[in-house]
């Protein structure tokens, strides 16, 4: 009898669970000598996706979807068997709230980045002093930077402050939470700089580079994003169904990780030991220093920052809202009286979330720099996000019932020199504790389909290093 190969995968969010389940694939199909087991702090699966139902509502405390054109999610989807439970987002109208009033976002802007130049000539969201000082980017040379710089610099430089302040940064601080004076352009769109060096002109660029939607009259429009009829949380439920029976071990904690001479020695939390040839750790970058705290060359991630952020979805009946929008929700400028940074109408933007005759909004708060709001009671945030609401939507009403999702610490911010820094560490790990692999959020994208790309990416490189063992 062959001797077994062990690997630990750890952390079971989306990037843990996408390992264990491509490497069990790989380990069936190829007859490989090798055993996982995933094992997860929590007592529970899926990380930050976590879905609750309740009268008839589906409602999601994290993430509520995935973009479609990263199809790594749709393909595990299909594997999975859920291919028939996946929808796309209804097509609807967005705002941006400035100055206390909503505007309609510019057709063809790409994450604020105009791409057809009338509507950005007709728009409300900015000044004519504004307007002239993006068209300067017509005429602008390209950037001389040749490292990272901040995603803010680099849009003020080529557009002023005002279409940043009032349409770019309230899209990009929805997506990462964080300030776009110290996120990473490399490690967040890198795709804008390199548009930049060839078309010089960003707008310009993007025009060129942005594919034009195919006219279809017939053919409804359909939306960026992706989820499942039946909640995000299905999606996790399903994964851990196809994982060997007795592979994922939960709430237990892995205190620290020690190389020896034939594999790795991992301390857990249960008093247990165990020795493993590979590991896969996908935690978020804090654990991972706390169990390698004896090398010196994960101390970056210590100083690492994450936002915490608060979500609030709220149920009423249709007649609570006294003036209705046409649109699937908004975000806010800082230039904006608010305390929301953004609100989705979700039962527009995801009708099967939401019965028949009922209304379904789902608010976030707190940003980089903001975030006491947080740690607030549900009965406050309820009020203050109620007040802000009450300001554009008339809500006559208390909401049947409010959910209260808190994400301390949870997101991840790349700043300036954050791919520096990784490929630091990741030549480190190579060489000082090989068969060690780092993947998730807090490294190489925030989104499903990224971190599933990371755990299937660190899946290659554990089979490649055992293979060679």
């Amino acid at each position: 009898m062959e001797e077994k190969q062990k690997v630990a995968v750890i952390g079971g969010g989306m990037t843990g669970l996408a390992a264990a389940y491509y490497l069990q694939k790989t380990i069936k199909e190829k007859k490989l000598p090798i055993e996982v087991v995933l094992i997860e702090a929590s007592h529970r699966l899926g990380g930050k996706i976590q879905t609750v139902y309740k009268d008839g509502f589906v409602i999601e405390r994290g993430p509520d979807s995935f973009l479609a054109r990263k199809q790594s999610a749709s393909r595990l989807a299909k594997e999975v068997g859920l291919e028939d439970k996946l929808v796309s987002n209804t097509a609807g109208r967005s705002y941006v709230m400035v100055n206390e009033k909503l505007h309609p976002m510019p057709e063809g802007a790409v994450m604020g980045i105009p791409t057809k130049i009338s509507p950005f000539i007709t728009t409300g969201l900015f000044s004519v002093p504004g307007k002239m000082r993006a068209a300067a980017d017509f005429v602008m040379p390209r950037s001389k930077e040749i490292g990272d710089q901040s995603l803010g610099s680099f849009f003020r430089r080529r557009l002023g402050d005002e279409v940043v302040e009032n349409l770019i940064e309230p899209l990009l601080s929805g997506i990462y939470a964080g300030d776009i004076d110290k996120l990473s352009l490399m490690s967040t769109f890198p795709q804008f700089y390199e548009v930049e060096q060839e078309h010089r002109s960003l707008i310009m660029g993007m025009k060129k580079t942005t594919p034009a939607p195919t006219p279809n009259k017939n053919k409804k429009k359909k939306g960026m994003f992706l989820t499942f009829k039946s909640g995000l949380q299905s999606f996790v439920d399903e994964i851990e169904q196809q994982l060997d029976k007795g592979s994922v071990v939960k709430g237990v904690k892995v205190e620290g990780i020690e190389r020896e001479e034939k594999g790795y020695h991992l301390q857990l939390s249960s008093g247990e030991e165990l020795t493993v040839d590979s590991v896969i750790v996908t935690t978020p970058h804090h654990a991972v220093q706390s169990m390698f705290n004896s090398l010196g060359f994960f101390d970056p991630l210590k100083s690492m920052p994450a936002t915490s952020v608060a979500t609030i979805a709220m149920a009423f009946p249709e007649e609570a809202i006294k003036r209705d929008i046409d649109g699937t929700g908004f975000v806010v400028s800082r230039n904006s009286d608010y305390t929301i940074t953004a609100c989705t109408w979700t039962h527009k933007k995801w009708p099967h979330t939401t019965p028949k005759g009922k209304v379904l909004l789902r608010c976030y708060v707190g940003r980089a720099g903001d975030e006491a709001v947080v740690d607030l009671s549900d009965e406050e945030i309820e009020q203050i996000v109620l007040d802000d609401l009450k300001k554009t939507m008339d809500i006559s009403m208390k909401p049947e019932f409010s959910i209260v999702s808190r994400w301390k610490e949870a997101m991840p911010q790349y700043t300036v020199g954050h791919k520096e820094r990784m490929q630091n560490i990741y030549r480190n790990i190579e060489n000082e504790l090989p068969g060690v692999f780092v993947a998730g959020s807090s490294f190489e994208g925030l989104g499903l389909p990224d971190c599933i790309d990371q755990g299937e990416a660190a899946v290659a490189k554990t089979l490649q290093y055992l293979s060679e063992k």
